[in-house]
């Protein structure tokens, strides 16, 4: 049976993976998973000028978002590089896209230590930022799983969910990146969350179709 297009981003299914080297542990969830309560919906967070966003601020354009934080030592930034690739084939059709990538940790990514590390990636990635009260509402809301852990120096790292959600124009979730996937679904991804029905070259997209079923690529109508 096809997977509901409202499936989970984080499930209770996850795989603990230390990042290599570094003791920071990230949650790994499997590819679809169904569950009773939507994906998305509303929150109050702000971007790094202090202005006010919610969940109308990802409505009108196609989305992908991800959650992690600036002191991750592999994955977020393995996973935004991945991204900002895939931008950067895609040219201006990125344009049409939301790419934010929300912090998980209120307390060390300050606006100023967002933006100079976004300034190492595309400069259409987005971030939003909060109190830890609304970074909470708005990871609940977005089933992504996270949580402090102490480390033996006394500082800490941020256990956390490491798929890229995708959403089409309305907030409807139509697939995920997985940790990991490579460059060329990466591309293709994007390119048809961008513009349904457009493969990219040499790979099919693989988002859910409004019945639940796998979507497929072809020509643009």
């Amino acid at each position: 049976m096809a997977p509901s297009p409202i499936a989970l981003i984080a499930s209770a299914v996850l795989v603990g993976m230390v990042a290599a080297g570094t003791g920071a542990i990230v949650l790994q969830q499997g590819a679809r998973f169904s569950h009773p309560r939507r994906v998305g919906g509303a929150f109050a967070m702000a971007d790094l000028d202090g202005r006010p966003v919610s969940q109308a601020d990802l409505l009108g354009r196609p989305t992908a978002l991800f959650f992690g934080f600036t002191h991750c030592p592999d994955v977020c930034p393995t996973t935004l590089a991945s991204l900002s690739g895939a931008l950067g084939q895609m040219g201006r059709d990125a344009d049409r896209l939301n790419l934010v990538f929300v912090t998980l940790d209120p307390e060390r990514d300050t606006p100023d230590s967002l933006r100079d590390y976004l300034a190492s990636f595309d400069p259409r990635i987005r971030a939003f930022t909060g109190t830890p009260d609304q970074v909470a509402r708005m990871a609940d809301a977005y089933h992504v799983a996270y949580r402090r852990v102490p480390l033996k120096d006394g500082d800490y790292t941020m256990e956390h969910s490491a798929t890229v959600a995708l959403f089409d124009r309305t907030g409807r979730m139509v697939g995920e990146i997985g940790y990991g996937e490579d460059e060329a679904r990466v591309l293709s991804k994007l390119i048809t969350l961008a513009l349904p029905g457009q493969c990219a070259p040499g790979g099919g997209a693989d988002l859910w179709a409004s019945d639940g079923a796998t979507g497929t690529c072809g020509p643009r109508s």
